[in-house]
């Protein structure tokens, strides 16, 4: 049920098939359930964990105008970075509890809310479970965020970059994969150690990450966002606990062992951001691809290598033909096309 409807009101989410019966190429939805087929045949399972990062702001109905924090409890607008502050969160209590009732009665399961570094910036963290259930959670959250602040007279937005001196905004995915028998990580040896195709993971990665980002960053205002010294990836490096790189893997025991992909905004499709990390990752594996060492000082510091626009990206895009395999050429040419029509309206 749509909790915030005043009449009673279902959504339902479903897939598209063609009239053969087939799942339909161009859905989204058809293409991430394409990349965990591949995973199946394996004997593998991806368990992944969004983090989706927006900011809350004052209406604007006026596309002229700036975007500006909303007021909050106090009666003021926020003027400083305050990361991780309970009390910036506490700011907007109605409607983070408001919105955490909405999420219940949807059988969302989202876990902590934090104030990230931008002005009303907030980040909502995921439980870490299947590919498909989480992608399906994290469309419903962001209408559902959506709907939450218009309650509360404010907007919620999931723009890369809405504000010009302000951080952009990630869909941070976290990547495990498992044995479908017995829920053993397969990215640790037995003896707790990095299995070979950890390795693999990474590398693929990096790999096909550049094509890739055409995906993670779907709008012109996405690249925007990839600008040194903002918390944004600008390179392929790859490291531990390091979150200047834009692969990222976090300290865990054996089990929990996993990749933290950084690159994705929240405006990308989740669909399309959770398929093309993990066919990344996949297609390393079977080509069995190297990583680069791990980074350990400041990637920001480091050239900028990822495409800093939506036409460079399609354009690399275009010359990965191992990625237009594994998502479908049909589906890959149809995006593009779409892209590159609103490159153009833009421009």
């Amino acid at each position: 049920l749509v909790p915030w409807a005043d009449d009673p009101t279902a959504q339902i989410i479903h897939d598209c098939y063609t009239r053969e019966g087939e799942l339909h190429p161009l859905a989204t939805r058809s293409v991430l359930k394409r990349v965990i087929g591949l995973y199946e045949a394996e004997g593998w399972k991806p368990v992944v964990a969004p983090e989706v990062e927006f900011y809350l702001v004052q209406k604007n109905i006026d596309p002229d105008n700036e975007l500006v924090p909303p007021i909050g409890r106090s009666g003021r607008r926020e003027a400083g970075r305050q990361s991780y502050s309970i009390d910036a969160v506490n700011e907007f209590e109605p409607i983070v509890e408001e919105m955490y009732d909405f999420c219940e009665a949807q059988q969302l399961e989202v876990d902590t809310l934090i104030h990230e570094s931008g002005l009303a910036q907030m980040e909502i963290n995921f439980l870490h479970g299947d590919a498909l259930n989480l992608a399906d959670q994290a469309f419903v959250f962001k209408r559902t965020m959506r709907e939450t602040a218009l309650r509360h007279g404010i907007y919620a937005t999931f723009m890369a970059k809405p504000m010009e001196h302000e951080p952009g905004s990630a869909l941070h995915i976290h990547q495990s994969l498992v044995d479908a028998e017995s829920g053993q990580n397969i990215f640790s040896n037995e003896d707790g150690s990095e299995h070979e195709r950890f390795r693999h993971f990474i590398g693929g990665l990096q790999r096909y990450t550049p094509g890739a980002i055409a995906f993670f960053a779907p709008s012109v205002n996405s690249y925007r966002r990839f600008t040194p010294d903002i918390a944004a990836p600008v390179n392929l490096h790859w490291g531990y606990e390091n979150r200047t790189t834009g692969i990222r893997v976090p300290d865990s025991n054996p089990q929990a062992r996993r990749v933290q992909n950084r690159f994705p905004g929240p405006d990308a499709n989740p669909y399309l951001a959770i398929s093309v990390s993990l066919a990344s990752g996949y297609v390393g594996m079977k080509q069995e691809l190297e990583h680069s060492a791990p980074h350990e000082g400041d990637a920001f510091q480091e050239p900028i290598t990822v495409a800093r626009s939506l036409e460079q990206a399609l354009r690399l895009l275009e010359e990965d033909n191992d990625i237009k395999e594994v998502l479908g050429a049909p589906f890959v040419k149809a995006y593009s096309a779409v892209k590159y029509e609103e490159f153009e309206a833009f421009n």
